[in-house]
């Protein structure tokens, strides 16, 4: 008889198991258990916002390894992630449990720890607790409020804004950040300021410069030379100066070392010094926490990563003081531990900050244990841990002041020293948007005042304000912290939300809103001001926190937001198309009709010269568009979708006629992208289609030659003969990409393959793999089709035409013969799914129905959900990983509007 312990992924399953050893087994939730289905009504404001839950295959399965894993047992520790997202999942775990019946006799206790390691775990099972009902509370509160918000605003998005995908509680605030930003550099205008420098000489011959502050009695501020003329008469009069050093000003500051890191200091640091994204970084970090194999034994290295809290461990504090003491010496032990508080809004300081579990496993003794996102990661963890409890680095600040003889000119150098590293010695920490050193980071010479020094070179300097940077992943976090949005556990999943639904893109590290990112904010600002705010994003932040201390009910919070939040949604019943296009003309006509340099008017259309552009709504989105339409239909496309190329903006380009038909050869966009078109439509005979194709991925349609086009035009073209069967091969571009197809057997070609020049070689080297899993038995007797035998998802099956059969389970590819599959096909043949037996009115139904759950899932996701929503496959790395990926996703799951995201 052994007792249950449930936990999140099974890479921590199985260590916790190894800690626990054989009186417990050990099971993994894979995540949420359940969720709200993604359809309208899982949400009832109507009936005090009662949910409906839905159990997923996934999460049925996992019920059920429980469940027969409890029989017997007395006890059931619930030991998910020690955050409010875990309470969730336990809650979860408990009342799927409970509403079966499957917990009479049983003891439910939740344990928590908040490090991986056999005295955390083995200490959290001493001393169980109860479910928070606050903690869940909260979790209730905001997974109803992000699924209302999601289920009520992206529709009218879709309605009124076509095109656009999905708005979200966090995600649009977000998103209206990035873009005011960009607003506002390019409404910024340069001003022009010019410094003077000048370039000195000790009496030892000691050089360092100076800058000029003081000219003609008068303090310069900084736009006080703003012009060519006026810097150059300030750097004659350095020029022709006697100066001599008029003060020296020393002075011993400290510079104490940062806080252990908190999730969000975390993701900020690892993006500025590792260039890592935010995803990556709670992805590996998650690695580091679940454990490493060290020595055969599974270890957690680091403590729980989702955390706003900079305290750590009276016990921690203390080894980690040992540490510094041991391997740089007693003097950079401060005298008392260092004492942090968080400075961020709304802060919960519910755990730890994150740390080492153990100060004396360094980076270098571990580090053949990990990958190099993980060692890069855990060496920044554990240095940034270790230079908090660091003694203060101490500087020496010099600030001297040269003056001429008249007393009416002055210049100054700053200088400084580094009189004591302290935790410098360690850990520098990174900055955002400012430069790395401080221009006081030189070291002057030494002089004394009366010194007389010599001028070797005087220089006047142009500058230009600069506009506001664009955010950068640490930037965006920090602020998003700063102002209360959010929380640091969700951050990581808002941004990578914003980039896949092409709301904004990144270069060179730093955020680019798209048009159709500017365009639902304009939407958003216009009809919905109050829920993109930031301040009241932020006040809904401390409500919800609020609910988790056990200070507000999470129904009244709930149903005061509601009451006005569908009264602003019904607001926008009556609104017209045509209300939507002044309201965003209005607000990114700057944006979209920038002023030209020669004073033209910018909205003049290119095409007539007399019509008006302006913003236009399609069946497709937004676009530029001409008022004299339809006898000008002049359109400007604005927003490239996923790898589409951008350009065609003024109709077909033509690349050339055809060699035979003399046929114009166009390049054209349409609603899907880039296509190639032969000829027109033949306006006496509707039904007679000009032949097209589309472009491949790796072929840009802005520089496709005549030669290239009429090579895809010409598709399928015959590669060779097969060398050893001598059946035809040939080449062509299908519906999933390009292939190669030799009779009924069809070869994936790579993405860098080109269908127009691949070779046979490879053609044969591709249907070898396919081969290998098929086998040819010959001609069926009737019709002479050949009958194939082909490896399945559930194992061989034999094949004729449209006709398939599965081999009995005893019976493998090898060991039928061509009259055993003909009978078994006739016994027991069925219609290969989706084939070409099923009938035209089936197959308008089964269009119908796709559409239906379609837009059933948009609702809940706001574009093309993933096939199967349980399924968790993330990057490779090892074995920790893909299990921690597939927890984390399946508790996180960005793509969902109606989550935090």
């Amino acid at each position: 008889m052994t007792d249950v312990v449930v936990v999140e992924s099974p890479a921590k399953a199985k260590t916790i198991n190894k800690y626990l050893g054989s009186g417990f087994t050990v099971l993994a939730s894979f995540g949420h258990v359940r969720d709200l289905p993604p359809k309208d009504g899982s949400v009832r404001p109507d009936e005090n916002f009662a949910m409906s839950w839905q159990t997923d295959d996934r999460g049925s399965k996992q019920i059920a390894a429980i469940a027969k894993a409890l029989k017997g047992a007395k006890n059931l520790y619930l030991a998910t992630d020690p955050d409010r997202e875990g309470e969730a999942i336990s809650w979860h775990v408990r009342s799927v449990l409970e509403e079966k019946k499957l917990l009479k006799g049983i003891d439910v206790h939740r344990v928590t720890f908040n490090e991986i390691t056999k005295a955390a775990v083995t200490a959290a099972m001493a001393g169980p607790r109860e479910l928070d009902q606050p903690l869940i509370d909260a979790y209730l509160a905001r997974r109803a409020l992000d699924y209302l918000v999601g289920f009520t605003l992206s529709p009218v998005l879709w309605r009124k804004l076509p095109g656009s995908k999905s708005a979200g509680r966090v995600q649009s605030v977000a998103l209206r950040l990035i873009c005011e930003r960009e607003a506002e550099i390019e409404v910024f205008r340069p001003k022009e300021y010019w410094t003077v420098t000048g370039g000195f000489n000790t009496p030892a011959k000691a050089a360092f410069q100076a800058r000029l502050t003081h000219l003609k009695g008068n303090k310069l501020d900084q736009f006080d030379l703003n012009n060519e003329t006026l810097a150059f008469e300030a750097r004659d009069i350095v020029q022709a100066g006697q100066f001599t050093v008029r003060s020296v000003e020393r002075k011993r500051t400290k510079r104490n070392p940062p806080p252990p890191f908190t999730t969000s200091t975390l993701q900020q640091e690892a993006s500025r010094k590792l260039g890592m994204s935010a995803q990556t970084t709670m992805r590996t970090a998650q690695q580091l926490y679940e454990g490493v194999d060290l020595g055969g034994e599974t270890i957690g290295l680091i403590t729980y990563m989702r955390t706003d809290g900079v305290t750590m461990a009276k016990e921690a504090i203390g080894a980690i003081r040992g540490h510094i003491g041991k391997a740089f010496g007693d003097e950079y032990v401060p005298d008392y531990p260092r004492a942090y508080s968080t400075k961020a809004k709304n802060a919960q300081e519910a755990h730890e900050a994150v740390r080492p579990t153990d100060v004396f496993r360094t980076p270098a003794q571990v580090a053949h244990a990990l990958s190099p996102e993980q060692k890069r990661l855990y060496e920044l963890v554990w240095k940034r841990a270790v230079a908090s409890q660091m003694q203060s680095a101490e500087l020496d600040q010099v600030a001297v002041t040269l003056a001429d003889a008249s007393g009416q000119t002055l210049l100054r150098a700053t200088g400084s020293t580094i009189a004591f590293d302290g935790f410098l010695k360690l850990y520098i920490e990174g900055r955002d948007d400012t430069k790395s050193e401080d221009e006081d980071g030189k070291l002057l010479p030494q002089m004394k005042e009366g010194d007389r020094v010599s001028t070797t070179g005087v220089d006047a300097e142009q500058h230009f304000t600069q506009p506001p940077p664009r955010y950068s992943e640490a930037s965006l976090v920090k602020k998003m912290e700063e102002i209360g949005i959010g929380r640091p556990s969700t951050y990581a999943s808002v941004l990578s939300v914003l980039r896949d639904r092409n709301y904004v893109r990144m270069e060179a590290k730093r955020f680019m809103p798209e048009d159709r990112g500017r365009l639902v904010t304009a939407f958003l600002t216009s009809f919905f001001e109050r829920y993109v705010d930031t301040g009241f994003t932020a006040s809904l932040e401390e409500q919800l926190d609020d609910i988790s201390g056990g200070r507000a009910d999470w129904h009244d919070v709930m149903a005061a937001f509601w009451h006005d939040f569908s009264a602003a949604v019904a607001q926008t019943k009556d609104l017209k198309i045509s209300d939507v296009i002044d309201a965003l003309d209005e607000d990114l006509g700057a944006h979209f009709f920038p002023p030209k340099e020669d004073g033209s008017d910018p909205r003049v259309c290119t095409s007539c010269g007399t019509g008006r552009l302006g913003l236009r709504l399609g069946k497709f989105g937004a676009f530029i568009g001409c008022s004299n339409y339809p006898t000008c239909q002049f359109t400007r496309r604005l927003i490239a979708d996923d790898g589409d190329a951008e350009g065609l903006s003024e109709g077909p380009k033509i690349l050339g006629q055809d060699p035979e038909s003399g046929e114009d050869i166009t390049v054209r966009r349409g609603p899907w992208g880039l296509y190639i078109q032969k000829g027109e439509p033949n306006p006496e005979d509707k039904k007679a289609k000009p032949k097209r194709t589309t472009i491949p991925k790796g072929l840009d349609g802005n520089t496709i030659t005549l030669e290239q086009a009429l090579g895809l035009l010409s598709l399928p073209r015959f590669v060779g003969l097969h060398p050893e069967t001598g059946e035809k091969i040939e080449a062509g571009l299908g519906r999933f990409g390009p292939y190669v197809k030799m009779g009924a057997i069809y070869g994936t070609l790579d993405k860098d393959d080109d269908v127009l020049t691949v070779g046979l070689n490879r053609a044969v080297d591709s249907l070898a793999k396919k081969l290998a899993s098929i086998r040819n038995l010959g001609a069926h007797p009737k019709d002479g089709e050949p009958v194939m035998i082909r490896k399945g998802r559930f194992g061989p099956y034999a094949q004729h035409g449209q006709l398939i059969a599965n081999l009995p389970k005893d019976q493998g590819m090898d060991d039928i013969t061509l009259d055993e599959a003909v009978a078994l096909l006739a016994e027991k043949g069925k219609p290969l799914k989706g084939g070409a037996k099923k009938s035209t009115a089936k197959k308008a139904a089964t269009k119908t129905v796709k559409s239906k759950k379609t837009a059933s899932t948009d609702a809940t996701s706001g574009e093309d959900a993933p096939k199967k929503t349980t399924k968790r496959g993330t990057t490779k790395t090892s074995k920790t990983s893909k299990s921690t990926a597939s927890a984390t996703k399946k508790r996180k799951t960005a793509a969902d509007p109606s989550s935090e995201a």
